[in-house]
């Protein structure tokens, strides 16, 4: 059901980020596949989106925006239930976001010298929330809430159209647009719709960031618009990553790795253990609770994939170094002394300390934010949070004596650069009579 990878006696001597398990098309692949669709886009706009709409999605759209009735209709007819889970999830997020929102800095230097670091909300962001096998309408949350924090304008939303809803994006993501508020919304998914937002098509205009998780596919399509606009970070197919030790509960272990295989055969689920006994009754828990997974084929599938598996090491030092070089999108921790443990982590989207905090947890309800790096960007990538939504702006407000105070070293700079013309742009504001 599952592979072993042992790394026990290897001591150091492996490349870890060449041995740990990985999906077989990984994104920079994937970028050579979509390019065709992204330019199309670009040239064609919204007739390319359409064609590509037809061809993924099996949808012919005789619009791409989605009409403020149906957002309407959707949230009257929404669940109750699903509907306060929405308002809390919605409540535990607004919370952390606000709590983390940064505030302008102003730093005087000298008298008269005035330097301001002011965080300035992106004019218009585009978000994006999958729709395929699993219509993730939490994803509609963790998106819209850090951006109507960060104080955003213009907040434009696009979700796969589903045939079995006539063509619009699924009923609970189009309720949870309406419940926050978001009025612009676009029956697009995948790569057609991140360049939607990159390029403009049809009545969506090009906008300035683009967030939100998808498949290969969808980040790949980020990765190309990238420069054109601004990404959260490589948010692919899901993944987690659980360290653990002997004292680690063996059902736990097999919960949270079915929990993430579920999401799509091509899901990433890996345990790093030091204990052998531990991995052979996670295995038999895997048997057990598999066979009782709704969703259990497309389980199955994602276990015995390439990018799953079962890391054996020496001991949690090594465990550490193996997750570490993995960075993953999520890490458990079940150790002993947890929370020493995660504090040791440096590579991760986000961390799940202990028994009790499930990545199915950090999904909904944590506060915290599920949109997060994957394919190991997580070493150089941050998980999508209010200040992904802020640009930082230095507001320079020098006097005249402010400014004469440091026109030597301006000017000996500048000379030593060979610029002198950088020089006299201060001096000349100092001349008598000036």
């Amino acid at each position: 059901m599952i592979r072993r990878i042992d790394l026990r006696g290897t001591d150091g001597a492996v490349d870890y980020r060449a041995v740990v398990p990985r999906a077989e098309l990984d994104v920079e692949a994937a970028t050579h596949l979509i390019r065709p669709v992204v330019e199309a886009v670009r040239d064609r706009g919204a007739e390319a989106v359409v064609e590509y709409t037809r061809q993924f999605d099996g949808v012919v759209l005789d619009d791409l925006a989605v009409p403020a009735a149906a957002l309407q209709q959707a949230l009257d007819e929404l669940d109750p239930t699903v509907r306060s889970g929405l308002e809390e999830a919605i409540r535990r997020l607004r919370t952390t976001c606000e709590a983390e929102l940064e505030r302008d800095v102003t730093t005087e230097l000298a008298p008269g010298a005035v330097v301001t670091h002011r965080k300035v909300p992106m004019g218009r962001v585009g978000l994006y929330v999958p729709g395929g096998l699993a219509p993730l309408v939490s994803s509609v949350v963790m998106n819209v809430v850090p951006a109507q924090v960060a104080g955003v304008g213009s907040i434009a939303l696009a979700s796969p159209p589903q045939q079995a809803h006539g063509g619009l994006p699924e009923p609970t993501i189009m309720a949870a647009c309406a419940l926050l508020g978001v009025d612009e919304v676009y029956a697009v998914g995948g790569a057609q719709a991140i360049a939607m937002f990159g390029h403009g098509a049809g009545p969506c205009r090009p906008v300035d960031l683009v967030t939100g998780p998808g498949n290969v596919y969808v980040a790949a399509a980020k990765r190309l618009l990238r420069g054109r606009v601004g990404i959260d970070s490589e948010a692919g197919t899901t993944e987690i990553a659980i360290l653990a030790d002997d004292s680690a509960d063996p059902a736990y272990v097999a919960a949270d790795l079915i929990s993430q295989a579920e999401h799509d055969p091509a899901a990433a689920s890996v345990l790093v253990t030091d204990a052998e006994p531990l991995a052979d009754d996670v295995v038999a828990e895997l048997e057990k609770q598999v066979a009782e997974a709704r969703h259990r084929e497309r389980v199955a599938t994602a276990l015995a994939g390439q990018q799953s598996g079962i890391v054996l090491v020496d001991d949690l030092d090594q465990g550490l170094a193996v997750v570490d070089a993995y960075a993953a999108e999520h890490l458990e921790i079940h150790t002993r002394d947890a929370t020493a443990v995660a504090a040791r982590v440096r590579n991760a989207g986000a961390i799940f300390v202990g028994p009790h905090a499930p990545v199915s947890l950090g999904d909904y309800c944590a506060g915290s934010n599920h949109v997060l790096p994957t394919a190991g960007c997580a070493c150089h990538s941050s998980g999508l949070s209010v200040r992904a939504f802020l640009k930082s702006v230095h507001v320079v407000d020098y006097t005249r004596e402010a400014l004469a105070e440091v026109a030597g070293h301006v000017t000996t700079l500048a000379e030593a650069e060979d610029l002198p013309a950088h020089g006299r742009a201060v001096a000349i504001r100092l001349e008598e009579g000036r």
